[in-house]
């Protein structure tokens, strides 16, 4: 059977479909190809998609509920995975109805398609950590169970709402549903407006980088293999009809900003030029995934350790960069 993947030319919807591909399955890639950041590497992405058997990306913008409906309907597709949004918690101060089109609309347009689609077996949906808030982390991970109502960016409510919208169709037309709440990934093929890859850039051509929170700030980074691993995972385990589950995909070991510039530090040879900046609106201080439920439905362990998931990034980064000059 096939599965459609939206988002596929993301960071994250690259490497998903990419490990789907190799182990044979069929896959539709869905993308609109936005802006956001540079379209070159979303299309650098695509093609190395396209190079593989079994893969065939359609331009079209998940927030189009016709579109994507007929592609549903026509599609054959039994299982989707629904990546595609507008992410990053400081452009929504700038382009709040962004978040409206990519995070809202486009939640109920897969929704929708999914109710209108009886062969359907699973929908799996990104949501993210910042669901939980500014809350105080410490002694244990953010579990499923913790309040998720007082979200401090608007990137967070758009995808604590599309939750909710996921449980009211779960409970009235019988879908298997799970929302992924994702920590901090991270890996080659990122996207450039995250902290490592942005400092990675700055470093090398030796201009500073604007340190938020004053460097107090924790993430817990997941590096996109182990990612990849819970997606699927979760992916071959629907829950029940009727039960839209949400898990954490983290990875457990919270690791402090300034941790993080150090081992960048290290894996480049070279020291940044800090600006040590207040927190900004939206950002949270830390976050850090208890994953109990992920490891009991599927034995989600993360494997790969931030140094050497920050030295793969690094080689990739150096071989990207370099085969653009």
């Amino acid at each position: 059977m096939t599965i459609i993947v939206t988002g596929a030319a993301g960071f994250i919807g690259m490497h998903v479909a990419e490990s789907l591909l190799t182990r044979g399955e069929a896959v539709i890639g869905v993308d609109n190809f936005t802006d956001y950041y540079d379209p070159a590497l979303k299309v650098a992405r695509a093609a190395r998609l396209e190079a593989q058997p079994g893969f065939r990306m359609v331009r079209a913008d998940v927030a189009d509920h016709q579109t994507f409906a007929d592609l549903v309907r026509t599609s054959g597709a039994d299982r989707i995975i629904h990546l595609a949004a507008q992410a990053g918690v400081r452009y929504s101060l700038e382009n709040p109805f962004a978040y409206e089109h990519s995070n809202l609309a486009g939640q109920l347009s897969v929704l929708e398609a999914a109710r209108h689609s009886p062969g359907l077996t699973h929908l799996v949906y990104a949501s993210s950590s910042s669901v939980y808030g500014d809350q105080p982390v410490g002694g244990g991970g953010l579990s499923e169970v913790d309040a998720a109502m007082a979200p401090v960016s608007l990137y967070a409510a758009t995808k604590r709402s599309a939750e909710l919208m996921s449980h009211a169709y779960a409970g009235l037309y019988a879908l298997p549903l799970t929302g992924l709440r994702f920590f901090t990934v991270y890996g080659p093929w990122g996207r450039p407006d995250m902290a490592y890859y942005g400092f990675t850039r700055a470093i090398l051509s030796g201009e500073p980088i604007q340190v938020y929170g004053q460097g107090q700030m924790a993430r817990d980074f997941t590096y996109v293999d182990d990612i990849v691993n819970g997606v699927i995972g979760a992916l071959d385990r629907p829950p029940a009809p009727g039960e839209n589950r949400i898990l954490n995909i983290g990875d457990d070991r919270p690791v402090g900003l300034m941790e993080m510039i150090a081992t960048l530090e290290r894996l480049l040879g070279r020291e940044a030029v800090k600006v040590m900046k207040p927190m900004q609106p939206g950002d949270v201080t830390a976050t850090h995934a208890d994953i109990s439920r992920l490891n009991a439905l599927t034995g989600y362990r993360p494997r790969v350790m931030l140094e050497e998931g920050l030295a793969r990034f690094v080689d990739w980064y150096r071989d990207f960069e370099a085969a653009g000059d």
